[in-house]
């Protein structure tokens, strides 16, 4: 990948960072081939802050990292596009992006944000969290849990009470994303399974 570093007066070039899975723009930061370097090394996006003078991970103050995922040029090799997870709110007034709450985010990208809300409590103490004791009981029981709320949602689809239905659903589905975790999967790895199946 090759970056023009020398357009700009002060050899940095703008570096746009994107929910790799919502796609949602996160924040806009600026880089130097050494921020480059510690990025993809690190796997920590990386800026060089012009206040500072200096390289900046962001989150190394407010753990709210930025996991790097990818990153691109674009045509005019001056400005970068980087896919990564956010681990946290991205700005510092604590919304999930430098823009605030966007209205435009739909609620399934919420699924991703409990995607990485379900990775961060499976390490935690199992009394504090009723995902962490799931993960501390084992596959066997995260698989039967998921089986058991099955069960509850094809017995609600029966009746006609909508509210209980869209109930056991959501839980359905939780249940249904910790065991993807459990197996060392993410919803990205079934949807590539669906769209290789799709055939317009």
């Amino acid at each position: 990948m090759t970056i023009n570093f020398t357009k700009y007066a002060d050899g940095l070039v703008p570096a746009i960072v994107q929910d790799a899975q919502t796609k949602t723009v996160l924040m806009l930061g600026f880089m130097n081939q050494a921020a480059v370097d510690a990025t993809i090394k690190e796997g920590k996006v990386t800026f060089f802050s012009r206040t500072k003078n200096r390289l900046w991970t962001k989150g190394e103050e407010s753990g709210n990292f930025l996991a790097y995922i990818d990153m691109q040029v674009d045509c005019d090799q001056d400005t970068l596009l980087i896919q990564a997870h956010p681990m946290g709110p991205v700005c510092h007034t604590g919304t999930d992006t430098c823009w605030g709450k966007v209205n435009s985010q739909s609620h399934t990208s919420f699924l991703y944000q409990l995607e990485q809300i379900i990775a961060q409590r499976k390490t935690a103490a199992p009394e504090s969290s009723y995902v962490a004791s799931l993960f501390d009981k084992g596959i066997n029981k995260i698989a039967q849990k998921l089986g058991e709320e099955a069960v509850e949602m094809v017995i609600e689809s029966k009746d006609n009470n909508n509210k209980l239905f869209l109930e056991e659903s959501a839980d359905l589905l939780f249940h249904y994303l910790i065991l993807l975790q459990a197996k060392g999967f993410k919803m990205e790895d079934v949807a590539k399974v669906l769209e290789l199946r799709h055939k317009p």
